[in-house]
């Protein structure tokens, strides 16, 4: 894997050598309804301290299309009766942005994390996101950049990467999506992010070849630890069921 090229940390000295641990854990997919309730339940743990530690959950989703707190809807440019056919759901979502779509081949991350005690503010959280996809796409040659008319990343004036934060009481939920190798079709259905006259593209687009999700995985894991200078601790979605349901007792 390409270095890529390091943020400055202007943490102290003495917390970027603490590197806290981070739970990551990576799940093959996921219905959109069952993760967001996931993220409500972890981000409750980790504001009553139930959960001793921020986390990161890659997943993938089966198609849909998620509403932000700007709306989208009216961004959406077939009929219900369509989306019905080509099953395809309609949620709404508590993060920032307009209507975006999720499907196989598109990896998520939900990055969990209370931002008070992390010593981090939504703009660097968005930042190192950003940063983490472009590192991630530099892997596989694929050239990105970020772009002032929108957070993300973007290659050759098409979105590569979208970011789209929630934050309840200091904890951020909801997250990221980089397009590896998914049918870019859907994208065509809406108006992606609220932005008129923007295509989509992927990392297996910009290539010309097909590039393996299993390896995107982990980069994206590598990366992440380095940007947020964390430890990640690999724990299963049962780990965490059996950590709230001991807290709770």
């Amino acid at each position: 894997m390409e270095p890529g090229v390091h943020l400055h940390n202007d943490k102290p000295e003495s917390y970027s050598q603490a590197k806290p641990s981070v739970f990551i854990v990576d799940i093959a997919s996921m219905d959109y309804v069952k993760a967001l309730q996931w993220q409500h339940r972890l981000v409750a743990a980790r504001k009553q301290k139930r959960l001793a530690a921020d986390l990161l959950i890659l997943l993938e989703h089966p198609p849909v299309y998620t509403l932000g707190r700007r709306g989208g809807k009216e961004n959406i440019k077939v009929s219900t009766d369509f989306l019905k056919k080509k099953g395809i759901a309609i949620i709404q979502a508590e993060r920032g942005g307009f209507v975006t779509y999720h499907g196989p081949g598109q990896l998520v991350g939900y990055p969990i994390i209370d931002l008070h005690a992390f010593r981090l503010g939504v703009d660097e959280l968005v930042t190192n996101i950003e940063e983490v996809m472009l590192r991630t796409a530099r892997d596989w040659n694929v050239a990105a950049n970020r772009d002032p008319r929108n957070r993300g990343v973007w290659s050759a004036g098409a979105k590569l990467g979208s970011i789209g934060i929630a934050i309840r009481q200091g904890i951020s939920y909801h997250g990221f999506a980089l397009n590896v190798n998914p049918d870019l079709q859907p994208f065509n259905w809406v108006e992606p992010c609220g932005l008129q006259n923007v295509h989509m593209t992927s990392m297996a687009q910009v290539s010309g070849r097909k590039i393996d999700m299993g390896a995107v995985r982990k980069a994206v894991s590598h990366h992440f630890k380095d940007v947020f200078n964390i430890r990640l601790q690999a724990t299963a979605l049962n780990d965490l069921q059996s950590i709230l349901q001991k807290s709770s007792e």
